[in-house]
């Protein structure tokens, strides 16, 4: 559990979920330097491209690359051996994809890092914070419950030699308790209190996720989309 002593601007991560790189400045220049860790998914990165990387690198922030790699293990430990080389500071694949799939991206990422730079962290994405038990009953065909569900991947993905995984902060101590205080939670599907659920369904607010134990946290509409990001993100962090 991490303290209120430790600056959680460390520790929370935001999400730009965004299409252009101008956009990106003009979220991040209502933040007021404010920010420390972002997060980079699909829909920028497919957009933008490796330049939107360098330009966040050029501003001191940490990056997670949210690029939920699921694929064969050769294809997975080439995707990490390039990605690697972008100079990220961490970067998922999905479970689902097996042991095997995450272990061969581990390799691959240990691979591509540039010689003298510390490996990006290698988090599996266990269960997408919008998926429902009606969902992942009905729709994916997984029996039993989300936290079931959510437990084996993420014992799969210790065996894996895994950094840690993507859950909700619901699922946060259960995950401990199986893989260890050290094994690392980033945990999306985090909503001020008051503000719309959005498509999430497992859900809590900054401090009760922190209070279960998350070592990172991942915000970003609640924040990005507000009258007032910075407003917001000060509730959020507590400053």
């Amino acid at each position: 559990m991490i303290g209120q002593s430790i600056d959680l601007r460390e520790r929370t991560i935001l999400a730009l979920d965004f299409q252009t790189i101008g956009e990106v400045e003009q979220c991040l220049s209502q933040l007021e330097g404010q920010i420390r860790y972002v997060k980079v998914g699909m829909e920028l990165f497919y957009a933008a491209g490796p330049e939107v990387i360098y330009s966040l690198k050029e501003q001191g922030l940490r990056i997670f690359l949210d690029m939920k790699t699921h694929d064969i293990p050769n294809t997975a430990k080439g995707a990490m051996k390039s990605l690697a080389r972008l100079g990220v500071d961490m970067i998922n694949v999905h479970a689902a994809g097996g042991k095997a799939m995450m272990a061969a991206a581990r390799e691959g990422l240990e691979e591509g890092t540039p010689a003298g730079s510390p490996r990006p962290l290698l988090i599996g994405v266990t269960m997408l914070t919008s998926t429902s038990q009606t969902v992942m009953n009905r729709e994916l065909g997984i029996p039993g419950t989300v936290e079931e569900a959510v437990l084996q991947y993420a014992v799969l993905t210790k065996e894996a030699g895994l950094d840690g995984v993507v859950a909700s902060p619901l699922e946060v101590p259960m995950i401990k308790k199986v893989a260890g205080g050290s094994f690392l939670t980033v945990t999306p599907g985090i909503r001020p209190k008051g503000a719309e659920a959005g498509d999430q369904s497992r859900i809590t607010t900054p401090k009760e996720a922190f209070d279960l134990g998350s070592d990172y946290i991942v915000i970003g509409r609640a924040v990005t989309a507000a009258r007032d990001p910075l407003a917001v993100w000060q509730a959020v962090v507590g400053k």
